[in-house]
């Protein structure tokens, strides 16, 4: 039933005193509150599936533990845990309007999972919401806890939730670079070192070079990630092994950790690192697949808009350049939760949701970004092989391939002629009858630049 429709409400109150609530809401009067105070941003939490599953595990093992300790009825308990169960289903995710970004050390974000839960586990206890002294958001729901609690828990959990959906995202865009590695192996080019003409390798090697750095990476994530496994009190650790799977860790100095944001400063930076890598790469596809006339043109990124409205024909390499902008947003964010998490005060930080906000929402961008730049470029590439054949024989730079073979001195005369003159290495060590045509072939093969190779050639000058 839309709560717009029927007008009907409810009371309920606080400390700060009593406030009409929509009926049929299953939150309460603190997330009323809440929404009221921190009007700040578009980042609701009901757009953060992962947060409110980790709020439901915690809340989950919370009772589970209080149960355990005699705090709570069997049928307070079982109520509680099916409500959450239900949260764990997608249900009820409409319910957390509340703001991300909020003061108050995340406690508007916490009182808003106790109420929903509160207030489900009463209708399924066969009560009215509202009927508190049933099933309190407070005495039972947040029993025995403190947001300085529950909310980091709930953090720390759903950015595990968070790293395992990221993971398999960067690992298919490293095997579509890979492929294209693959599949440009026998295709060679010239490297460039500061912009400038270095020696020959293959179009393969400049696209496994990109998986590789990418690959690099999933170590340092994992083990930034490793950190979130933590909890905060040992029955609760139990038993939030016991729901997720997961080997959580009692945290070694329960006060020390409750001021620590060190996991998703760490895990922050770790996205950063990818993100510096990916803009990189991005860069160098723009690059690369520059012209199609008068730029570098070695590669043709996939046609995907036209570029302009004034310049006909005009196609610009918008998927690079809009990972280029997701890239610029996790550094950012990277720098907003490194700033958050200095800014800790005695033994509480209370700048966490906004380092939430931030992990959770670089992780959601590069998931979006990578999906997008696998599938509407990366696996749509395509080689100008016989453009970049002609610019390693047209390059100075390939006298360095040549070196080991024909010797510094006959190097160095064919170097300085081809500056001079303009014409090509390939073609002046052919005139001067250095090496003949098959022998020079056989040099700049694109099986003879993978690796070294001890070659049987020897100079006629």
């Amino acid at each position: 039933m839309d709560t717009k429709l029927t007008g009907k409400t409810r009371i309920e109150s606080d400390l700060i005193g009593a406030r009409e609530i929509p009926a049929e809401a299953l939150y309460g009067v603190q997330t009323l509150r809440g929404i009221e105070n921190f009007s700040i941003s578009k980042f609701r939490l009901s757009e953060y599936p992962l947060f409110i599953k980790g709020l439901a595990i915690t809340k989950m093992a919370a009772a589970m533990a209080n149960f355990e300790l005699g705090l709570l009825t069997v049928e307070q308990k079982d109520a509680i845990i099916a409500a959450c169960g239900e949260i764990l289903d997608g249900k009820h995710h409409d319910q957390f309007p509340v703001d991300m970004i909020q003061g108050g050390a995340g406690t508007t974000t916490n009182m808003n999972a106790n109420e929903v839960i509160a207030n489900r586990a009463l209708e399924l206890m066969g009560y009215e919401r509202g009927e508190y002294q049933y099933c309190s958001p407070n005495d039972h729901v947040n029993c025995s806890q403190s947001t300085n609690d529950a909310y980091p828990t709930a953090i720390h959990i759903g950015m595990y939730y968070s790293h395992l959906r990221f993971l398999p995202y960067l690992e298919s865009l490293i095997g579509a670079f890979h492929k294209k590695g693959e599949e440009f192996a026998h295709i060679i080019k010239m490297g460039r070192t500061q912009l400038e003409d270095a020696v020959p390798m293959t179009l393969g090697q400049t696209f496994n070079g990109f998986a590789s750095i990418l690959r690099d990476e999933i170590r340092h994530l994992n083990e930034a990630a490793a950190d979130f496994l933590t909890g905060y009190a040992e029955k609760c650790v139990k038993a939030l092994c016991e729901i997720t799977g997961f080997d959580f860790k009692l945290s070694s100095d329960l006060v020390g950790a409750t001021s620590d944001t060190s996991c998703l400063v760490g895990y922050a930076s770790a996205l950063k690192r990818i993100a510096v890598k990916v803009n990189k790469i991005c860069n160098d596809l723009r690059l690369l697949a520059s012209g199609p006339r008068c730029g570098l043109g070695e590669f043709n990124l996939p046609a995907m808009q036209p570029g302009s409205s004034i310049m006909p024909g005009k196609v610009n390499p918008v998927i690079p350049e809009v990972m280029n902008q997701v890239a610029y947003k996790v550094i950012g964010n990277d720098l907003c939760v490194a700033m958050s998490g200095e800014a800790a005060q005695m033994e509480l930080n209370a700048m966490e949701p906004v380092m939430a906000q931030c992990c959770f929402e670089s992780v959601d961008l590069m998931i979006n970004g990578f999906e997008t730049l696998r599938t509407r470029c990366v696996e749509g590439i395509t080689a100008n092989a016989e453009r970049c054949k002609i610019e390693v024989h047209n390059s100075i730079g390939v006298v360095t391939a040549l070196n080991p073979i024909i010797g510094y001195k006959n190097s160095t005369k064919i170097a300085k002629e081809a500056l001079e003159t303009g014409r090509s290495v390939y073609e002046l060590v052919l005139e001067h009858g250095i090496l003949n045509k098959e022998e020079l072939d056989t040099i700049l093969s694109p099986q003879n630049m993978l690796k070294p190779v001890k070659l049987d050639i020897k100079p006629r000058r």
